[in-house]
């Protein structure tokens, strides 16, 4: 499984962001997959995470405001991230695999920065 994240960006407190993970390499559809961030200095978090049947888990930093989808085409994940903060500013990952921890997932992409300005 290849993993190419994008959509990441410059953008101010409050503005929103699409980020996308494009997967390739065997089908999608049915793979647990999720979002990690990380800071200069701090360790890789967890933000987000889908399942085979579209189950959902959320960080509590972001529940409510981010949400993670499947696209159409099954090979394409998404996280819309609305009423971004400052404390958002990190390089985001997607990973595959199912859970909030790092290890729990086996597969990366290359990571995306989001810088959220005050």
């Amino acid at each position: 499984v290849q993993l190419q994240a994008s959509g990441g960006g410059l953008v101010q407190a409050g503005d929103s962001l699409r980020l996308s993970c494009a997967a390739s390499g065997r089908t999608f559809s049915n793979l647990d997959m999720g979002w990690f961030r990380q800071a200069p200095g701090k360790e890789r978090e967890f933000v987000a995470a889908i399942n085979w049947s579209g189950t959902t888990l959320y960080a509590g930093s972001v529940k409510g405001r981010f949400t993670i989808s499947r696209g159409n085409a099954k090979n394409t994940v998404y996280l819309q991230m609305n009423f971004l903060k400052p404390e958002d500013t990190a390089v985001y990952y997607c990973a595959r695999g199912w859970g909030t921890t790092p290890t729990e997932y086996n597969y990366w992409g290359q990571g995306t920065q989001v810088t959220v300005s005050s």
